[in-house]
């Protein structure tokens, strides 16, 4: 238990800035003067009703006597009065100051929550292309979504905790030295039954915890895969067996978070009743021990009533803000798991590319053991156009994608006229890069913001290689030219009118280098060929590279290379 509260601590102060360790110290010390007026409150009360029961403790009181003869009282009326309104004013006060800490407090947890989400999404963004590949993409969304959410309920939970402590521990104070065995006593009884808590229900809620975490893992990559795949959920019709893992998910959660919200509320409901009782068991002790009524303990009672009345809301915060922790603590695990990940450290050297591309003695594999390209030398000079073909699972697309600086080398190197590709450098190469993949994802927007990704862009020049694409009569006669709205995924396009809106996005940003990954291979033949046709002329000042199946979209390449048993041969023709 230690072991894990410490390191929960250690992850914790790792995801936080300077500046939020500063205002957590600020907020820590507001929280110590909270607390300090919280027992003023408390332990006020006890004089006032005092004298209001007894208005001879005026004159008796050394203290009350002073007061009163310094402001002039005329009559213990007035005094009263005023002793009243003070208080009045006090708890005024009072009630602003713990507002003002309670807006402080969720300032500084849901400013967290949207530095603790842009960190995730920067952090996912500067991974590598190997890395990003072995992520799924459900648990990226569910992380930024929702853990940093969780994470912040959890923040708050442990600043309540801090808070709350310092009330207790002041409060408690005062009624230590109002009368020590009776809180010694209250304590003890206390104590037992919150231990019985921690050790039951707060285990309960921390296994809960994990379940959340595990179902809402299940739940995202449903749901993503469901609408990822629609056409072909609805072409099987299998609907029941997805609804029937939706349901069997969705369910978990609710019930984890069931059990979560039903077990937070029993320590409140049992602090409660202990407290109620313990009132009644002090008159009762009281009344049994002086032999008489409680009129001359009427005082010290109030304090305790009081006293009670806010330690309860206090313990019942600081063991709900407990549970909290507990069943949100694998929020802190993913989201500190996420931001350990290694970015791409990339320096922003320019590279020249004028002459050729020289890959010398690379070899590429996910690890040591599994090398897919063995020994690969090849020179594309700039202008080419060349193909790769080979079997499926050969390795064309990952070479491909070495040449584009996308996949780092284990050994060997990239050489763009005499310059090494690295990190100082592989940046400003990817910007040389055309890609046009052989799925194309649209996002819901124009036409216009698809080709420049959601930037500002140059009407004139959307247009400009929209005509290159061969699209733009159609959706200037049939649509609403570049404002044409495609819907999510390019829903409303044909396959054909999609890949061209890749060829103009790829286009649009003036590269030096074309990439097409399989980019025709779902269309039909005619398609096909009316589409490398266009890439062909389109392509004339640039270098070509091509992944195909078909040989017949490759038959004007001057190059064509076999990719076959980790090896790589140069085939003059496309036979």
């Amino acid at each position: 238990m230690k072991n894990s509260t410490i390191s929960m601590y250690r992850k914790l102060i790792s995801l936080l800035t300077r500046h939020d360790k500063k205002f957590l110290i600020l907020l820590a010390i507001f929280s110590i003067f909270i607390a300090l007026i919280e027992m003023v409150g408390i332990t006020a009360i006890m004089p006032f009703v005092s004298v209001a029961s007894n208005f001879s403790l005026i004159e008796s009181n050394h203290y009350y006597k002073a007061v009163y003869d310094f402001f002039h009282f005329k009559s213990p009326v007035e005094f009263v009065i005023a002793f009243g309104l003070v208080l009045i004013l006090f708890y005024i006060i009072r009630g602003g100051l713990n507002l003002l800490y309670f807006y402080l407090l969720a300032k500084f947890a849901n400013g967290r929550m949207h530095l603790l989400a842009f960190r995730l999404f920067e952090n996912y963004l500067g991974m590598s292309y190997h890395s990003f590949i072995n992520k799924k993409s459900s648990e990226l969304s569910k992380a930024i979504i929702n853990e940093t959410e969780y994470l912040t309920r959890m923040i708050t939970a442990i600043l309540l905790m801090i808070s709350e402590s310092f009330v207790v521990i002041l409060i408690y104070s005062a009624m230590l030295f109002l009368n020590w065995k009776i809180t010694l006593l209250i304590t003890l009884f206390l104590g037992v039954n919150a231990l019985f808590l921690v050790k039951t229900v707060s285990k309960k809620i921390k296994k809960q915890g994990v379940i959340r975490e595990k179902y809402q893992k299940e739940f995202f990559e449903i749901i993503n895969s469901t609408f990822g795949n629609f056409k072909i959920i609805k072409l099987q019709s299998n609907d029941k067996l997805i609804l029937d893992r939706f349901n069997v998910t969705s369910y978990g959660s609710a019930k984890s978070n069931i059990i979560h919200e039903s077990l937070s509320h029993f320590p409140r409901i049992l602090l409660e009743t202990l407290g109620f009782g313990l009132i009644a068991f002090v008159v009762v002790y009281l009344v049994f021990k002086y032999k008489t009524d409680i009129s001359n303990a009427l005082g010290m009672l109030s304090m305790f009533i009081l006293g009670l009345y806010r330690l309860m809301p206090s313990a019942n915060r600081l063991l709900d803000s407990y549970n909290k922790i507990m069943y949100y603590h694998k929020s802190l695990d993913v989201i500190h798991n996420d931001l350990m990940y290694d970015v791409e450290n990339l320096g922003s050297e320019k590279v020249d590319f004028k002459n050729k591309i020289v890959l010398k003695n690379v070899n590429f594999g996910y690890s040591e053991e599994n090398i897919i390209l063995e020994n690969i030398n090849l020179e594309i000079k700039k202008g080419e156009k060349i193909a790769f073909v080979g079997p499926s699972g050969s390795g064309k697309t990952t070479l491909v994608d070495i040449i584009i600086g996308l996949y780092k080398p284990l050994s060997g190197k990239i050489v763009v006229d005499d310059k090494i590709l690295n990190e100082s450098n592989i940046k400003d190469w990817r910007k040389k890069i055309g890609y046009i993949p052989q799925s194309v994802y649209l996002f819901d927007g124009t036409v216009a913001d698809n080709i420049s990704f959601g930037q500002e862009y140059d009407e004139k020049k959307i247009k400009e290689v929209l005509a290159k694409a061969k699209i733009l009569d159609f959706l200037e006669k049939h649509q609403d030219g570049i404002k044409t709205k495609v819907g999510e995924g390019g829903v409303k396009l044909s396959g054909g009118q999609k890949q061209r809106i890749a060829i103009a996005r790829a286009l649009y940003q003036e590269p030096e280098i074309l990439v097409l990954d399989e980019a025709t291979s779902a269309l039909d033949e005619a398609i096909e060929k009316e589409i490398m046709d266009e890439i062909y002329e389109i392509s004339k000042d640039k270098t070509l590279i091509i992944i195909a199946h078909r040989l017949s979209t490759i038959d004007r390449c001057e190059k064509v290379y076999k990719i076959e048993n980790k090896r790589l041969t140069l085939k003059r023709r496309a036979d």
